[in-house]
């Protein structure tokens, strides 16, 4: 019989046609299997994928095709993330629509996904762009809205010219728009804010139960929300007597205080100096610090600049008349904005006062050294003795911080406090790409919610893309010009479009029920299913979408929509890989196409290679001969299953015993089942691919020296069925990381498709257990006899066998064991006295 021929281009095909007609990863809510809701993290449809891309979904494939075959019923949708900058900005250059740009992105991906085998419910999928989405993105702002978690205000916020919109913090790299590295400026605007900062404390508790989460994730979410335990404290303006609160964590250094800085950004600047002789100066250097960036401004090595208001405040405990600045090094984001300058206590304030020649004030002494004022080359922010702070001196500063702030209590001056660096969520968008923010605004009756009934607020198709800061909206009559849904009057419409991150802080509930109409979920639906068992995405979302997916889901929960906290029981945040040093990426112009590799050597050569480059939550660098190496392997594979095709239907199925066995097949048969022991582990619990890819490749190494032949008696069929058991592990093992040519070899040898339909390879736990191993057994240090015992034997059945070897017995009689020492398949030394 001819060899059969690997082509892989005609088996993909057939393979993908099946999977879709039989329905695989369509979901049976009615199942009573056990449930298991595997997600990775729906794309955003910017063009074509590259092999970089293909590591997300390919990793979310193989847990799906895994847990199925493990009996699981399986829920894998996918989605489309389908608003934002990236398709407007397209519109503004090349005259296409962002609707249609982003259709024919999303057509483009949809293919590359089937072309790599990667299996989803398309019966769920969703677009975030379209109204029967965003109409309940909507309703999820107007449940907000309702409970006073969504508000407007004027606030200095984050500005890219370029991209012409505002930018939340988390949105700003270096100082830079995350999307076009434009040098980021500041404007006061008024935009709508999500209360994420109500929840600070909850979100900062509930990391606790995330168990499933890498610990280095966990650790920026926290580390974002940044808890600082201290207290504020009431300096007064001395013109006017007003207070100006000031938040530190260290408030055994209040008898330090030699001035007060405030944050560029701070409100009470304009006050302070209005119709002053500062005030030009003073508002001249707040716009150039404002335009620093917050990163620049606040680095290390960033010169600490300041400027004097000629304004000063009362230390409350001291009376003391104190100066107050506005530095550069000051952020609005931390405490009040209004922070005590303690010089010889922080070396930001040492280094600004040394700058403007303000005073230093020592008030904790380290116990070895006395510090003066005069001489100090940087600040001390050690522990000591409190010196200079009145009624507190001699005091430990670790005992002062909390009796400070108990006396300030007492009087009146102050209270503990908690801070959060965590600042409200902005949520407006002065763009068109996006979901309309549905509120209403009537000289009337003001500020007025769109009434549900009304949803959704449909983004009109004819607008004009100019990158001049408003919303094309604005120029859209019929879009602007509406009814007050109070007194239907004349009104206007809300002209900004909310931040795409809050289309993607729910559609894993959306999934449940996306084509439903009258709500965004069922609540039946969302509760059994969620939270979602493994997600899989890009540790770059560690805090943007995984944050805002936390909070939204913690609103709906106290809201009573749902009854989980949190919305990802364990996530999976996969490497990048590396091309030539650096991430792929089309601006470096080292992306490598799966289609042109596909066409080569075909999905599944592609699928093995990028799961066995590396660790597959570490960064791998891409290696073109490792394909061609991955692709040898596949038609070994084949080679060695097609050889022995006619011999499948014609050899009778004899149950293994592995007693029965020839040595040469025992050894096989054993390695079969350490193998199915070893990859089930890596699957299962710790996802190396990697290293399970390695064991099925030395098990077919161990293939490729066993005598295989027709057989012709018993003893040569037994043979051949170990030689059949071994190559259908393989295929049952790999078919979730190949699943094209395992379909197509288990088909080969036999059985009807789909082999996920066939259950998760078990091993026989006698056949995995090595031969026997002897051990030498010394007493003293003097060997006194051998004992043959099984090689995993446990060290306490290994002691219970050595010291009841009758040999042994002779030379403990009358002694004391003092020490067994255990040199493991080797030796046994019994140490006695």
């Amino acid at each position: 019989m001819a060899k059969r021929e690997y082509n892989f281009t005609d088996i993909e095909s057939k393979w993908q046609g099946f999977w879709e007609g039989c329905g695989l990863f369509h979901t049976n809510e009615t199942s009573t299997k056990e449930k298991f809701y595997c997600l990775v993290m729906f794309p955003y449809p910017s063009g074509t994928l590259h092999v970089g891309h293909g590591r997300n979904y390919i990793i979310g494939d193989v847990v799906s095709r895994y847990k199925i075959m493990k009996g699981y019923n399986v829920l894998s949708p996918i989605g489309w993330d389908a608003f934002g900058l990236p398709a407007e900005n397209a519109a503004i250059k090349g005259g296409s629509h962002p609707a249609a740009w982003t259709k024919n992105n999303i057509k483009a991906m949809k293919r590359q996904l089937h072309r790599w085998g990667v299996g989803y419910d398309w019966d769920r999928e969703l677009t975030s762009c379209n109204p029967d989405y965003y109409k309940w993105t909507q309703w999820i702002f107007l449940k907000l809205y309702e409970n006073n978690l969504a508000y407007k205000k004027k606030a200095a916020v984050n500005w890219c010219p370029s991209c012409a919109t505002v930018l939340a913090n988390e949105q700003v790299v270096e100082g830079c728009c995350e999307r076009c590295d434009t040098p980021v400026r500041q404007r006061d605007l008024e935009q709508w804010f999500f209360r994420i900062s109500q929840y600070a404390q909850k979100l900062l508790d509930d990391l606790v139960l995330l168990d499933g989460w890498p610990e280095r994730v966990k650790t920026m979410q926290a580390n974002w929300i940044g808890r600082s335990e201290g207290a504020s404290i009431n300096f007064k303006l001395e013109d006017s007597g007003k207070v100006l609160p000031c938040f530190t964590t260290r408030p055994d250094t209040l008898y330090g205080v030699t001035f007060v800085s405030l944050a560029p950004e701070h409100p009470v600047i304009g006050e302070l100096v209005s119709g002053s002789p500062q005030e030009k100066a003073v508002m001249d250097f707040v716009e150039r610090a404002r335009n620093q960036g917050m990163v620049e401004r606040t680095a290390e090595g960033t010169e600490k600049e300041g400027i004097f208001t000629g304004k000063y405040v009362i230390n409350p405990v001291n009376n003391s008349r104190v100066p107050i600045w506005v530095a550069n090094y000051v952020l609005m984001e931390y405490g009040t904005g209004a922070v005590m300058g303690v010089p010889a206590h922080d070396q930001r304030d040492f280094l600004f006062a040394r700058k403007y020649k303000l005073p230093i004030q020592v008030v904790i002494q380290p116990k070895d050294i006395e510090l003066k004022a005069d001489t100090m080359n940087e600040a001390y922010v050690g522990d000591g003795i409190q010196v200079n702070s009145d009624i507190f001196n001699g005091m430990p500063n670790t005992d002062a911080i909390r009796k400070i702030t108990e006396y300030l209590e007492s009087k009146g001056l102050g209270a503990k406090a908690v801070t959060y660096r965590l600042r409200d969520w902005l949520i407006s968008r002065q763009r068109y790409w996006g979901a309309p923010i549905p509120i209403i605004y009537c000289e009337k009756c003001g500020t007025l919610p769109v009434p549900e009934l009304q949803l959704p607020v449909v983004l009109p198709e004819k607008v004009e893309f100019k990158p001049h800061g408003m919303s094309p909206l604005a120029e859209v009559d019929s879009f602007n010009n509406t009814n007050c849904p109070k007194c239907s009057g004349m009104a206007r419409r809300e002209m900004d479009t909310m931040d795409t991150f809050v289309d993607s802080s729910w559609y894993f509930l959306r999934y449940l029920s996306p084509k439903d109409d009258n709500q965004p979920f069922v609540t039946e639906k969302v509760n059994k299913w969620l939270p979602v068992d493994q997600y899989i995405g890009g540790v770059e979302h560690a805090i943007l979408h995984l944050l805002y997916s936390r909070f939204i889901t913690r609103v709906l929960s106290d809201l009573g929509y749902i009854n989980f906290k949190e919305p990802f029981k364990h996530l999976f945040t996969q490497g990048m890989i590396i091309k030539d040093g650096a991430k792929m990426s089309k601006s470096r112009g080292n992306v490598v196409s799966p289609d042109i590799l596909i066409d080569k050597y075909g999905a599944d050569t592609q699928r093995l290679y990028i799961l066995f480059i590396g660790p597959p939550q570490k960064d791998a660098e891409w290696n073109d001969r490792g394909v061609i190496g991955a692709h040898r392997f596949l038609n070994r594979l084949w080679q060695k299953i097609t050889d022995y095709e006619e011999a499948y239907a014609g050899v009778q199925r004899t149950e293994i015993h592995i007693q029965k066995l020839s040595p040469e097949a025992k050894t096989l048969y054993r390695l079969t089942n350490q193998t199915i022991k070893k990859v089930t582990e890596d699957l299962e619990t710790s996802w190396h691919f990697n290293t399970a890819i390695a064991s099925v490749m030395e098990l077919l190494n161990n293939v490729d020296s066993f005598h295989v032949v027709i057989p012709h008696n018993a003893a040569e069929e037994l043979n051949f069925n170990v030689f059949r058991h071994t190559m259908e592990a393989i295929l049952l093992l790999m078919a979730p990381l190949i699943p094209h040519i395992s379909e197509e070899l288990w088909e080969i040898m036999g059985h009807k498709p789909s082999i996920f339909h066939h259950s998760w390879p078990s091993y026989d736990k006698n056949a995995i257990q090595e031969e026997t191993v002897e051990i030498v057994i010394q007493v003293n240090s003097k060997v006194r006899s051998h004992l043959s015992v099984p090689v995993d034997i446990g060290e306490d059945e290994l002691k219970k066998r050595v010291l009841g070897d009758e040999r042994i017995k002779t030379f403990l009689d009358g002694k004391k064991v003092v020490n067994i020492i255990i040199i493991p398949k080797k030796l046994v030394n019994v140490v006695v006295k």
